[in-house]
């Protein structure tokens, strides 16, 4: 194949979106009331925890970060999604595609490390309540942040990198909702037995993730339930809760769409998990951190009641 059909492809045509005049209103208006509802949510939650004094610890420190990575995580591709729902031209370049791929795989990493890291705090918290003030520190709450952000953004760098020096020399159809590796990967002309090592490379990272936070949970609840006083116990269960949920929706999500290896499934169900990995798992989290947390709850009313104070005085 000659060097000119190697650079053919510029661009990646999305060609399984409805048109506008044929469904595609019906599909734009719920995902766009959810984007909203995940972006409004989410900053509702951040701010709730940098405005409110008694939020100021680990575990809501690293629930506001997971919030703050839930907006992007999903603004890197539900705008596109909607713009494909209700534009004619459903496409998107070749460097587009290359930085939508780079920026979700790198924010999801980041969000499995900050999942990590938060089990990891509630093991300590309520394993080894006397020595908990002393190792998580405020400075070490911020290196764990940090550093899993500073990870989970390089980790994918050299994937991309070397998906960039790829042959695409067409078909361009990516069969999928948003750019993702294997749609991608399988439509380069070159061989791509790497696609293997690529899945084995993620199902590492996931199952690492998966283990420490599941035997986390597992020695937190055992101990949970030698608590002797029902009280503590319940408020104890109450405040991993939240976490546990959160842990199998993102991991549920994750497991179905990258652990199934070479088992293909049908295309419509390959999309509702695409679909529940990319938009329903974020959408539950203001809903999961909000309503079952008491002290969350208080310091988003208090947010609200003072806008509704500041609008009054205004007027």
């Amino acid at each position: 194949m000659d060097q000119e059909n190697l650079t053919v492809v510029t661009v990646f045509y999305f060609s399984d979106f409805p048109q506008f005049e044929h469904g595609g209103l019906l599909f734009f208006i719920p995902l766009l009331f959810i984007y909203l509802f995940i972006i409004v949510g989410n900053f509702m939650i951040f701010f709730a925890v940098r405005l409110d004094t008694r939020l100021h610890n680990p575990m809501y420190n690293f629930i506001s970060v997971f919030s703050f990575l839930e907006i992007w995580y999903t603004t890197v591709t539900i705008p596109k999604m909607l713009s494909n729902l209700v534009g004619e031209q459903k496409t998107i370049s070749f460097l587009g595609c290359l930085l939508q791929m780079y920026f979700f795989h790198s924010l999801g990493v980041t969000e499995a490390l900050v999942l990590t890291v938060m089990a990891i705090d509630r093991y300590i918290a309520i394993c080894k309540p006397l020595r908990y003030a002393v190792i998580m520190t405020p400075q070490l709450c911020i290196q764990l942040s940090v550093g899993s952000c500073i990870f989970g953004f390089l980790m994918l760098l050299p994937e991309i990198v070397w998906i960039s020096t790829l042959p695409f020399c067409g078909p361009n159809q990516i069969h999928q909702l948003f750019c993702d590796f294997e749609p991608v990967l399988h439509l380069a002309c070159t061989d791509t037995s790497m696609i293997l090592i690529e899945d084995v490379i993620h199902a590492i990272s996931i199952l690492t993730s998966v283990s420490i936070i599941t035997l986390s949970y597992l020695r937190i609840i055992t101990v949970i339930l030698k608590i002797p006083s029902g009280e503590s116990r319940q408020k104890a269960f109450s405040t991993c809760a939240a976490h546990i949920t959160i842990f199998l929706l993102f991991f549920g999500s994750v497991g179905l769409m990258y652990l199934h290896f070479s088992v293909t499934f049908p295309p419509l169900l390959d999309k509702a998990i695409a679909l529940m990995f990319a938009v329903l798992a974020p959408f539950f989290n203001p809903i999961i951190y909000s309503l079952r947390n008491k002290d969350m709850k208080d310091a988003i009313k208090k947010i609200l009641c003072s806008q509704k104070i500041f609008s009054v005085s205004g007027n």
